[in-house]
C-alpha cells in the first residue's frame, strides 16, 4: 500500500493543502488539536471531492443504464463468436461505438477520487511515521499526531503494535474497537449501496449476465472492504466511511427522483407522481414534467408501470400533453391495457374451422349453383315452343321437304331440331341450343 500511495505522491501537496484549510477553520471551533478539528477535516475533504465528482457520478448512471440495455445484444455476439476472441472483441467494441456507451464509463468515480485516496493515505501514514508531508509542518504534524477520534489516533491502524500504538498515546484495545466498527460500517454502507441498487433500480425485465455480475459484487466489494481495512489508518477509515455514506445518500436520492425504467423504483415514483397530480389538478416541478412529457412521447411503448400512470390519470379526469402538463378530460375517455390497446376494444378472433364434410358439401353446393347460373334461360321455352307449334303438311317448299324426308319419323315433325339441339347440349362447354325455326 505504501507503494502504491508514493506514485501519487504528486497530489499529496494539494490534498494536504486542503486539509490544512479546514482544520484551521475547525481548530477555532473545537481545538488545534482535538480529533474533531482532524476528523471533520477530512469530512470536508470527501465532500468537496464527491461534489466535483457529480458529474462524473450522472456520466456513471447513464452508462449503468446503457449496459443493461446492450446486455441482450452482447450475449448474442458473445454466442456467435464464441470461438474467435478476437472477433468478438472488435464486434463488441463496434457495438459500444455505434451506442455511444463506455463500459468504463461506471467507474469513473471510483477512479476519479482513486489518486485524492492515495494522497491522503501517503499524507497519514507520514504523520503516523512522524514525517513532514506536503504542507504539514513540524508544528501541524505534531497537532494531528495528538489528535484521536474516540480514543483511537488518526494514524493508528488495526495491525498495529502495541509499542506503536502507545508513541501515539493510545491503547491497543481502544485502536481496535474503533477501527473495527470503523470498518464493519464501511462494509455494510457499501454492501447496503449495492444491494438497494439491485432490488430497487433495475429493469425487472430484462435477464443479463449484467445482473449477475452485480449481485457477484454486491458481496465480493464488502469482503474486499473488510480485508483491506485492516490496513488503512484510522483517518483513511474516516475517508473511506464518509465517502460510501455519501455514495447511499446520494444514489437513494437519484432512485427515488429519477429511477430506472421498469424497476420497481419506478412503480414507486409513478405512484407518488400520480397522487400529488390527482390532488393539485397539475404537475408541479419541472422534473416532474420533464417525466410526464417523456412517458407520453412513448405511446404505445410504455411499460407496465407508465400504462397505470395514464390510467389513474384517466380515472381521474385528468389527460397527460405531450409538454408534459395536465389538463381536465372526460372520465369516459378509454382506458389502456397491459399491451396497449384500448380496453373494452373487440379482440380480433379467428374463424371457426368448419370439418371436411361440411367444406366439401358447401364445395358441391357451390358448383351446382354456378352450373345452374350458366344455363340459358330461354333454353327449354324454345324446346316447348317448338314441341307446341302444330305441323304445316301444306308446306311444299324445298327445305320443308328436305328435312321431312331425312327425318326418319315423318309424322313427327320438329323432332330433327330437338335432336339436334340436345345433341348440341352435349357438347364441351354448354352451349345455347338453336332455336328450332333457324336455318341449318
Amino acid at each position: 500500500m505504501d507503494t502504491i500511495a508514493s506514485l501519487f505522491s504528486f497530489i499529496t501537496t494539494p490534498v494536504s493543502w486542503v486539509i490544512v484549510q479546514f482544520h484551521s477553520v475547525y481548530g477555532k471551533l473545537f481545538g488545534p488539536d482535538t480529533g474533531w478539528a482532524w476528523g471533520l477535516s477530512i469530512v470536508s475533504l470527501v465532500i468537496l471531492i464527491r461534489i466535483c465528482l457529480i458529474p462524473l457520478f450522472v456520466k456513471q448512471i447513464k452508462a449503468t443504464r446503457a449496459m443493461q440495455t446492450l446486455q441482450p445484444e452482447m450475449k448474442k455476439i458473445q454466442e456467435r463468436y464464441k470461438s474467435d476472441k478476437q472477433r468478438q472483441s472488435e464486434e463488441m467494441m463496434k457495438l459500444y461505438k455505434e451506442s455511444g456507451t463506455n463500459p468504463l464509463s461506471s467507474c469513473l468515480p471510483i477512479l476519479a477520487q482513486s489518486p485524492f485516496f492515495f494522497a491522503l493515505y501517503h499524507v497519514l501514514n507520514g504523520i503516523a511515521t512522524g514525517k513532514t508531508v506536503g504542507v504539514i509542518d513540524e508544528g501541524l504534524l505534531e497537532s494531528a499526531r495528538k489528535a484521536h477520534i474516540f480514543g483511537a489516533p488518526l494514524a493508528a491502524k488495526f495491525t498495529d503494535s502495541a509499542d506503536k500504538v502507545a508513541s501515539l498515546n493510545a491503547t491497543l484495545t481502544d485502536v481496535r474497537v474503533i477501527t473495527a466498527i470503523m470498518i464493519i460500517l464501511m462494509s455494510a454502507s457499501q454492501f447496503f449501496t449495492q444491494r438497494q441498487l439491485m432490488t430497487k433500480n433495475v429493469d425487472t425485465t430484462v435477464k443479463t449476465p449484467f445482473m449477475q455480475q452485480q449481485k457477484m459484487l454486491m458481496y465480493v466489494f464488502p469482503i474486499m472492504f473488510a480485508v483491506f481495512g485492516i490496513n488503512f489508518p484510522v483517518g483513511v477509515l474516516v475517508y473511506w466511511l464518509t465517502t460510501n455514506v455519501w455514495t447511499m445518500g446520494q444514489q437513494m436520492f437519484v432512485i427515488r427522483r429519477n429511477p430506472t425504467p421498469g424497476s420497481k423504483a419506478q412503480a414507486a415514483f409513478l405512484e407518488r407522481l400520480q397522487k400529488q397530480v390527482t390532488h393539485h389538478k397539475k404537475v408541479r416541478g419541472r422534473g416532474n414534467t420533464n417525466v410526464i412529457k417523456a412517458i407520453v412521447a412513448k405511446g404505445r411503448d410504455r411499460n407496465e408501470f407508465e400504462r397505470k400512470f395514464i390510467n389513474g390519470l384517466t380515472k381521474a379526469g385528468l389527460a397527460a400533453q405531450a409538454d408534459g402538463t395536465v389538463v381536465e378530460s372526460d372520465t369516459s375517455v378509454v382506458t389502456e391495457t397491459e399491451d396497449g390497446t384500448p380496453a373494452g376494444a373487440p379482440k380480433r378472433q379467428q374463424p371457426k374451422r368448419q370439418s371436411k364434410s361440411k367444406r366439401q358439401s358447401a364445395t358441391t353446393q357451390a358448383a351446382a349453383g354456378a352450373t345452374r347460373a350458366d344455363e340459358p334461360s330461354d333454353a327449354k321455352t324454345s324446346l316447348e315452343k317448338t314441341a307446341a307449334e302444330p305441323a304445316d303438311d301444306s308446306d311444299d317448299s324445298p327445305k320443308t321437304k328436305q328435312a321431312g324426308g331425312n327425318n326418319k319419323q315423318g309424322n313427327k315433325p320438329g323432332s330433327g331440331q330437338r335432336s339436334r339441339a340436345k345433341s348440341g347440349q352435349q357438347r364441351k362447354g354448354q352451349q345455347r341450343p338453336k332455336h328450332p325455326s333457324s336455318k341449318k
